[in-house]
C-alpha cells in the first residue's frame, strides 16, 4: 500500500485531470465521503448540500453521513441538473453529476455559475462516470472519481480518487485512507488501492483514450441506427464530448425493447429516497423508463 506505483499512478491521474494532486482510495464512493467530511469539518453553520435528483445513491449518501441537508434538484431532458431550476434557499455547495459520462462544461456558461463564484459557492464533481468527457476537464476544483469494474477505466477490484487542487485537502485524504494516519489523532477508515491495483491501471492507462475513441464509435453508431426510432438518446447533447460510460435511451414501452433486443443490458440505478433520508427534500424526482444498450469498447458491430 502507499507504494511507488500508487505515486505513480496518483501523477498519472493528476496529469490526465489537467490538475495538481489525485489521492487514490478504496472506490469512488469513498472519495465522495473524504470531500463531505473535510468540506463539513470547514462549515461554519450546519451545510446544505444541493445534488441532482436523478443520480446515483452514493452522491446523497456520502453528504447525509457526513451530516449535510441534502436537497435534491430536478434534472433537464440529459439527467444534468437543471441551473434555471435551482431553489431560492441558502446552501453552501452543489454537486455535479454528468450522467452515464455526459459532459458538463456548458453549465459554466449559465448565469448560475458566475453567482456561484460571487457567493463562494463550493463546487464539487461527482465525477464517477463523466471524468473522461470533454477530454478529462474538469469544472471545479474538487472531483470524486471512480474506478468501479464498470466504468471506463476499471479496476480489478475497486478503486476511486480524489482530484483536486486543494493541498489541505490532499492531507486531509492522505490521513483519511489510513484510519486518521498512524497516530490516529483524527477519524478516518481504511481505504486505499494497492500497489497491484495502481500498476495495473498504470498499464490500462496507456489504453484508455483507444478505448474511450471505440466507445465514441459505438456511440454514434447506437445513435445513427435510433434516428428514426420512437426513442431519445440522452447522449444526443454534446455527444462528441460524451464519455460513454453507458448509452441510455429513453423509450415508452421498455419492456417491449427487453425483450427483443436480446443482448441488451436494462439494469440501471437511479436514486429513489427511503425514509431514513431525514434530511433530504425533494421537488421532483424523474422516473423514466430508461434502457442501456451496450458501448463497451469491445462490442462488435
Amino acid at each position: 500500500m502507499n507504494g511507488p506505483y500508487t505515486s505513480q499512478f496518483e501523477s498519472w491521474l493528476a496529469d490526465k485531470n489537467k490538475t495538481l494532486y489525485a489521492i487514490t482510495v478504496h472506490s469512488g464512493t469513498s472519495a465522495l465521503e473524504v470531500i463531505a467530511e473535510f468540506l463539513k469539518e470547514q462549515a461554519i453553520v450546519p451545510p446544505r448540500v444541493l445534488i441532482p435528483s436523478f443520480t446515483f445513491a452514493a452522491t446523497a449518501n456520502a453528504f447525509i453521513r457526513a451530516g449535510w441537508e441534502v436537497h435534491f434538484v430536478d434534472t433537464d431532458s440529459y439527467g444534468v441538473i437543471d441551473l434555471d431550476r435551482i431553489p431560492d434557499i441558502e446552501y453552501q455547495a452543489v454537486v455535479l453529476v454528468g450522467l452515464y459520462g455526459a459532459s458538463i462544461t456548458h453549465l459554466t456558461e449559465n448565469s448560475m455559475w458566475r453567482r456561484w463564484y460571487l457567493n463562494h459557492t463550493l463546487v464539487i464533481e461527482d465525477a464517477a462516470q463523466h471524468w473522461l468527457a470533454d477530454n478529462c476537464s474538469r469544472v471545479s476544483a474538487i472531483s470524486a472519481i471512480s474506478f468501479d469494474p464498470m466504468k471506463n477505466l476499471p479496476c480489478y477490484g475497486n478503486g476511486g480518487a480524489v482530484v483536486t487542487g486543494n493541498p489541505d485537502l490532499v492531507e486531509y485524504a492522505k490521513k483519511w485512507r489510513q484510519n486518521g494516519s498512524l497516530n490516529n489523532q483524527a477519524v478516518g477508515s481504511n481505504s486505499r488501492m494497492s500497489e497491484l491495483d495502481c500498476s495495473l491501471m498504470l498499464v490500462k492507462g496507456q489504453y484508455i483514450d483507444q478505448w474511450q475513441a471505440r466507445r465514441q464509435q459505438i456511440g454514434t453508431y447506437w445513435q445513427q441506427r435510433l434516428k428514426d426510432a420512437p426513442a431519445r438518446c440522452l447522449s444526443a447533447r454534446n455527444s462528441d464530448s460524451h464519455a460513454f460510460h453507458k448509452f441510455v435511451i429513453d423509450v415508452d414501452n421498455r419492456d417491449h425493447y427487453v425483450f427483443n433486443w436480446k443482448n441488451a443490458r436494462s439494469k440501471l440505478r437511479y436514486i429513489t429516497c427511503s425514509p431514513y433520508m431525514r434530511s433530504v427534500h425533494i421537488d421532483n424526482i424523474q422516473d423514466q423508463p430508461f434502457l442501456a444498450v451496450p458501448v463497451h469498447w469491445h462490442v462488435e458491430l
